[in-house]
């Protein structure tokens, strides 16, 4: 029963002239506690009407307070120690997987060597600029890893993979900036600057302001122009009509002219094949002149 309970039960007893059962109620009131003092001074009233009065039944107890002893010099050295000793301060608890990450122009692949995990304990979220992932594999402890990354990426195209040995992580870039970090919280207060492809910072071939650049095709018609007009004497037009007509002929004319000049010793030269080609080709010196033959 509780002590306010039987504080109102004493409390009818006393009106009552019960005293013996009022004294005995207000004492088990008194132990319930928490006691007050009138609750002490009533019982007192009980025991007095019952004549069985005392200095313990009237007064409450009183708490014993110790005095202070003085510290003695060792004490005092302690304590100043204590005051100068720095708070032990935890270190943080080590992630259960080692992570590392490289850049590329376009992306970021970060890597989670976690070896042995299921495909189905991994889960991988991706937001515009956050990242979560979340390996809990039945009967380990489980491994979470949300960071706030260094600069946007674009969720759709980013992608992962759970191999043997680790998790590898492709964020796409949003920007082609490089990260110095993989999460935000370390990201320096300059702007980011962007990464350059080798097209981009090849320098451009310049000419020099006195020289203009060349019309290679131009160049190339006007030495064309210049052969086609180019005037021959003795064998050297010959030659040159010789090359004109061998350049523009077909397969057939190329063989006939080939076979006739060799076979005849450079004295006839034949665009027929139809006509050489089924024969040896005898040599014709011109008029007033004899052919030879020489033995090698």
């Amino acid at each position: 029963m509780a002590a306010s309970d039987l504080e109102s039960k004493a409390k009818e007893a006393f009106v009552d002239d019960d005293f013996e059962l009022a004294a005995e109620l207000y004492t088990q009131a008194i132990d319930a506690g928490p006691a007050t003092a009138d609750l002490y001074a009533d019982r007192a009233q009980a025991h007095i009407k019952l004549g069985n009065y005392t200095e313990e039944s009237s007064q409450a107890p009183v708490k014993k307070v110790e005095a202070p002893v003085a510290a003695t010099v060792e004490d005092k050295e302690d304590a100043t120690t204590m005051e100068n000793t720095p708070p032990v301060v935890e270190p943080p608890s080590k992630p259960k997987y080692r992570h590392d990450y490289y850049n590329s122009a376009t992306e970021v692949v970060l890597t989670i060597f976690a070896k042995g995990v299921p495909a189905d304990s991994v889960v991988i979220d991706f937001g515009e600029q956050m990242l979560s992932v979340s390996i809990e594999v039945p009967g380990e402890e489980p491994y979470h890893f949300q960071p706030r990354l260094f600069s946007k990426i674009i969720p759709e195209k980013c992608k992962y993979q759970v191999l043997s040995t680790k998790v590898e992580i492709r964020l796409a870039k949003a920007e082609q900036v490089t990260w110095t970090t993989l999460d935000y919280s370390g990201r320096p207060k300059a702007v980011p600057q962007k990464i350059s492809t080798p097209a981009e910072t090849a320098p451009r071939p310049s000419y020099p302001s006195s020289k203009a650049k060349k019309d290679w095709d131009k160049l190339e018609a006007e030495v064309k122009k210049e052969e086609k007009e180019e005037k021959l004497d003795g064998d050297a037009a010959l030659n040159k009509f010789f090359r004109d007509i061998y350049k523009d002929a077909d397969e057939d004319m190329r063989r006939a002219m080939m076979k006739s000049f060799v076979e005849s010793n450079g004295t006839v030269l034949s665009t027929n094949w139809k006509d050489v080609g089924s024969k040896k080709v005898e040599g014709s010196p011109p008029d007033g002149m004899e052919l030879k033959k020489w033995e090698y």
